[in-house]
C-alpha cells in the first residue's frame, strides 16, 4: 500500500505544475526533496517513497511547463498570427458539440513537428490542437502527417498545449496513416458493414460497444445513452479490455491452460484490442488501466492489483503529465480502483447473504463503478443522475456478450464477411436490450438533479457520499436514511416527476423550456395533434415537453432557421409522432443544418417542405401567416451568424389566445423591413427575437405592441441572453415578461378577444449547462439601444400566474 501515497502525491505535484506553473512545481520539488530526507532519517518507507515520487513527478512537470512557457509558437498564439503547422495526428477527430452557429467541426489533437508563422519558422515539437472543418477532416487517422494553414489562438487549458490552431480549408500533404492504423481500419470497417444489417439503432450501437466507433450512432441513441449514464459504454476503457481479455482466459480455463500461458493470451489480447481500437492515447491509458484487472485476474492475487494500478498511474502521470487534469483519466483511475478495492468486498457479503455468485457481481461492479466516479461526473455536468445506477445495472448482462461478439465480428470480418454478419446477429438481441434500456432510462421525467458544478460540486458530492455510507453502516442510521429517502419520493415523485395542473386547461401556446434555444408549441382544435416551430437544441427536452402537453402528432414542424439551437432536437420531436411535414425557409444555409435536417426527417418517413412570406397555412383553432423573410439572400456567407438569423421565418399565428409574433432569430435589419413594409405587426404576445438579445429596435417593439412576451432562453448561457436593460425596460412599459429559464415552460391561454390572455408559468426549469464554446470571427458588442415611453405603455397586460393558482 505504500504506493498509493506515493501515486497520489505524484498526481497532486503534477496537478500544482500544472495550474500554478513551473515556478510552483519547482517550490513543490524542493518540499518534496526535504521530506525525501526526512524519510531516510526516520526510515520511513511510505515518506520516501511518496516524496521521492511527488519529486521526480515535480521535475518532470517543471521541464515540461518551462518548454512550453517559452515556446517560440506561444508567443504567436498570443498575437493571434497566421501560421502554417506542419504536425502529425495522435488521436480521432473529435466532433465539436455546441449551439455555436456554422458549419460542423472537429477537434484535432496532433504533435507539432514545425511551425510557419510571420515571426519566423521553427522546427519545434509541442502539443497543439486544431479547430477544423467537419467535412474535410473527419476521416484521418492518428499517425498521419500534413500541414495545417489558419489562425493561431492561445491554449485555453492547462494541460501542456501550446497553441489553438484554426484552421481552414482541408489538410495539405496528407501521408498515408501507419500500418497498423490501416489494418484496424479495415477491421472497423468490416464490422461497420457486418452491423449494417442490423435495424438502425443496435446496428450504429454495436461498432460503438466493441471498438469505441461511434460514426453511426444516430443522435436519438448518443441522447438517450447521455441522459441514462451510459455514455462509457461507447467509449473504450479498462472495461472493454478487461472482457476481451477476460473472455481468452475463461476459453483456456477451459483447456486447464497453463497459468503463465493464459497470462500471455491475455497480453496479447490487450494489445491486439489496442490495435484494432487504434492507439490513441485514451486507448493506450485504457490499456495500462485494463492490464491491472488482466493481472489480479491471471496471478489470481487480488492485493497485486492495489501496487500495479498505483504504478499504472505513476508510469503514465511521468510519460504524459498532462493526463492530471484529464477527466477521463480521473474517471479510469476512479473505476478501476473501485472495481478492485470496493466491488470484491461487497460482492462477498452479498454472497453471504445467499445471493448467487453471478447476481452479486452483476449488482456491486456497476453500483461501485458509479459511485467511486460519481463525484467526477457531477463537477463535469453539473448535475446528479441517479437513475444512472438502475439503468448501469440493467445494462451489465449485455455489456460483455455484445462486445465479444462484435470484436469477433471485426476480427472475421477480413475472412468472410458472412461470418461477420452472422456474429452481429448474434449480437443483437444484446445491442437491443442496451438501446432499450437507455430509452426507458432517459424518458424518466427529471432524472437528472442539478448540483454545483466544478470542484466544489465535487467536493461536496463526495462528502455526502462519504456520510450515506456511513449512515448505512450504522443500524440507527439505516433507519434514518431509509426514512429521509422514503420522504423524499413521497416529495419529489408528486411535485417533479408527475407535476400537478400541468398542462394548464385550454392552453394555445407553449414556450417549452429546452435550454439555450426555441421550441414553440401551438395547440390546434384537435386533441393531441399541434404544431411545433423550432426543435431546440437538444433531442430530450423537446420530446419530453411534447409528452408533457399529451402532443401525438404534429400537423408540421416548422424550423424558422438552420442553427442548431433551433434545429438539433428534430430528431427528438419526430420521435413516435406521425408529422404532417418539417418546414423551413427559403436560406437553405448552413449546409451542415439542413443536411442533418434532411437525415431527421428521412429517418421517420417524413417530407421537407419549403415556406416563403405571403403564404398562409390552416387547421382547425389555428391560422400561420408567414410574413417573413422579406428579402431573403440564398448566397450568403453561411459563417455570418447575424445574415443566417435575419434569414428567419418570421409567423403570425392566430390562436384560441389571440395573435402571437413568432419572430425566430431575426435581428435589426430584418426587424427594419419588416416595419418598413407595413405588414401589420400587431400582436397580443411576442416570441421575442434571439432570445431577448439586445439587438432588437424600438421601431419593431413599437410596431407589434404586445401585451406579453415569451423569452425562451436557457440559464446561465454564454451570450448572456436576455438583454437585462431590454427586460427591465419591458416590464416598465407593462408588458409581462415570461423566460423559460426562471419559469420553466410557460403556456399562454385565454379566450380571444377578451384581453386577458394569461401565462401560466411550469416551473421547475433546466439547470444551467456546462459548455466549453469556440467562439471565432465574434463580432465587437454594440452599445444597447436606450429605452423608450412606448406609446403602448398604457395598455392593459397580461396577468401571468404560476401553476396551480
Amino acid at each position: 500500500m505504500r504506493l498509493v501515497p506515493a501515486a497520489l502525491a505524484a498526481w497532486a505535484v503534477v496537478l500544482v505544475g500544472l495550474v500554478l506553473g513551473p515556478v510552483a512545481a519547482a517550490v513543490v520539488t524542493a518540499l518534496a526533496a526535504v521530506a525525501a530526507a526526512v524519510g531516510v532519517r526516520r526510515r520511513s518507507a511510505v515518506l520516501l517513497a511518496a516524496a521521492g515520487c511527488a519529486a521526480a513527478a515535480g521535475l518532470v512537470v517543471a521541464a515540461h511547463g518551462v518548454l512550453v512557457a517559452g515556446h517560440p509558437v506561444r508567443a504567436a498564439a498570443e498575437a493571434g498570427a497566421a501560421a502554417t503547422l506542419h504536425v502529425v495526428t495522435t488521436d480521432d477527430p473529435q466532433p465539436i458539440r455546441s449551439a455555436v452557429p456554422g458549419e460542423p467541426q472537429v477537434l484535432v489533437a496532433a504533435r507539432l513537428v514545425r511551425a510557419e508563422a510571420a515571426g519566423g519558422v521553427w522546427d519545434a515539437g509541442g502539443r497543439v490542437l486544431l479547430i477544423a472543418p467537419g467535412e474535410e477532416w473527419r476521416g484521418l487517422l492518428p499517425g498521419q502527417a500534413l500541414t495545417a494553414h489558419g489562425l493561431l489562438a492561445p491554449a485555453g487549458r492547462a494541460d501542456l498545449t501550446v497553441a489553438v490552431l484554426r484552421a481552414r480549408g482541408a489538410p495539405d500533404d496528407v501521408t498515408p496513416p501507419p500500418w497498423w492504423q490501416t489494418g484496424a481500419g479495415a477491421l472497423r470497417t468490416g464490422l461497420r458493414d457486418a452491423a449494417s444489417a442490423l435495424p438502425e439503432a443496435p446496428g450504429g450501437l454495436l461498432p460503438g460497444l466493441a471498438v469505441g466507433d461511434t460514426t453511426r450512432m444516430t443522435t436519438e441513441v448518443q441522447d438517450d445513452f447521455r441522459a441514462s449514464g451510459l455514455t462509457h459504454l461507447t467509449a473504450v476503457s479498462g472495461a472493454n479490455l478487461a472482457i476481451v481479455a477476460g473472455a481468452v482466459l475463461a476459453l483456456l480455463r477451459l483447456f486447464r491452460a497453463d497459468p503463465r500461458v493464459s497470462a500471455v493470451a491475455g497480453g496479447l489480447a490487450v494489445l491486439g484490442f489496442v490495435v484494432l481500437a487504434r492507439p490513441s492515447p485514451s486507448v493506450v491509458r485504457a490499456a495500462a488501466m485494463g492490464a491491472v484487472v488482466l493481472l489480479a485476474l491471471a496471478l489470481g492475487r487480488g492485493r497485486s492489483a492495489v501496487p500495479a494500478l498505483a504504478v499504472a498511474v505513476l508510469a503514465l502521470l511521468l510519460a504524459d503529465p498532462a493526463l492530471a487534469v484529464d477527466p477521463g483519466f480521473a474517471l479510469s483511475v476512479l473505476a478501476t480502483g473501485a472495481l478492485v478495492l470496493v466491488a470484491p468486498g461487497w460482492a462477498a457479503a452479498l454472497r453471504a447473504r445467499g445471493t448467487p455468485g453471478w447476481a452479486a457481481e452483476a449488482v456491486v461492479v456497476p453500483a461501485a463503478a458509479f459511485l467511486a466516479t460519481a463525484p467526477v461526473v457531477a463537477g463535469l455536468s453539473g448535475q446528479v443522475a441517479p437513475v444512472a445506477v438502475l439503468a448501469n445495472l440493467l445494462a451489465v448482462p449485455a455489456v460483455a456478450p455484445a462486445t465479444v461478439l462484435g470484436v469477433l465480428a471485426a476480427l472475421v470480418s477480413p475472412v468472410s464477411a458472412g461470418a461477420a454478419q452472422v456474429c452481429a446477429w448474434l449480437a443483437w438481441p444484446f445491442a437491443g436490450w442496451l438501446v432499450e434500456v437507455a430509452d426507458r432510462a432517459a424518458a424518466v421525467p427529471d432524472a437528472a438533479l442539478p448540483w454545483p458544478d466544478g470542484v466544489p460540486g465535487a467536493l461536496l458530492l463526495a462528502v455526502a457520499l462519504v456520510v450515506l455510507v456511513l449512515f448505512w453502516r450504522a443500524r440507527r442510521g439505516r433507519a434514518l436514511l431509509l426514512a429521509v429517502l422514503l420522504g423524499l419520493a413521497l416529495v419529489l415523485v408528486p411535485t417533479r416527476v408527475v407535476p400537478p395542473g400541468w398542462p394548464p386547461p385550454g392552453w394555445a401556446v407553449v414556450a417549452c423550456d429546452v435550454g439555450q434555444g426555441d421550441a414553440i408549441v401551438l395547440a390546434t382544435g384537435e386533441p393531441g395533434r399541434a404544431v411545433l416551430v423550432d426543435a431546440g437544441p437538444d433531442t430530450g427536452p423537446v420530446d419530453a415537453c411534447l409528452d408533457r402537453l399529451g402532443v401525438r402528432s404534429l400537423a408540421l414542424v416548422v424550423l424558422s432557421h438552420l442553427h442548431a439551437d433551433h434545429i438539433g432536437g428534430l430528431d427528438g420531436a419526430l420521435r413516435g409522432r406521425p408529422t404532417g411535414g418539417v418546414a423551413v425557409g427559403p436560406v437553405l444555409l448552413p449546409a451542415g443544418g439542413l443536411a442533418g435536417v434532411g437525415r431527421a426527417a428521412a429517418a421517420h418517413g417524413v417530407a421537407v417542405v419549403a415556406l416563403a412570406a405571403g403564404q398562409r397555412l390552416e387547421w382547425p383553432g389555428l391560422v400561420l401567416d408567414v410574413i417573413g423573410p422579406l428579402r431573403p439572400d440564398p448566397h450568403l456567407d453561411p459563417d455570418d451568424g447575424t445574415a443566417v438569423n435575419d434569414g428567419s421565418l418570421v409567423l403570425r399565428a392566430r390562436t384560441a389566445a389571440g395573435t402571437v409574433l413568432l419572430s425566430g432569430d431575426v435581428e435589426l435589419a430584418a426587424q427594419a423591413d419588416l416595419v418598413a413594409s407595413g405588414t401589420d405587426l400587431r400582436s397580443d404576445v411576442l416570441k421575442m427575437p434571439h432570445h431577448g438579445s439586445r439587438y432588437t429596435s424600438v421601431e419593431f417593439l413599437n410596431a407589434v405592441a404586445p401585451r406579453a412576451v415569451l423569452v425562451s432562453v436557457g440559464q446561465g448561457n454564454i451570450y448572456r441572453h436576455p438583454d437585462p436593460g431590454l427586460m427591465s425596460g419591458l416590464e416598465r412599459a407593462g408588458v409581462a415578461v415570461a423566460r423559460t429559464d426562471q419559469a420553466g415552460d410557460v403556456a399562454v391561454l385565454g379566450p380571444e378577444g377578451t384581453g386577458t390572455a394569461e401565462l401560466v408559468r411550469r416551473g421547475d426549469p433546466l439547470p444551467a449547462r456546462r459548455r466549453r464554446v469556440l467562439v471565432s470571427g465574434s463580432r465587437a458588442p454594440r452599445a444597447p439601444p436606450r429605452w423608450w415611453r412606448a406609446p403602448w405603455r398604457s395598455a392593459r397586460s397580461a396577468r401571468p400566474r404560476r401553476r396551480g393558482s
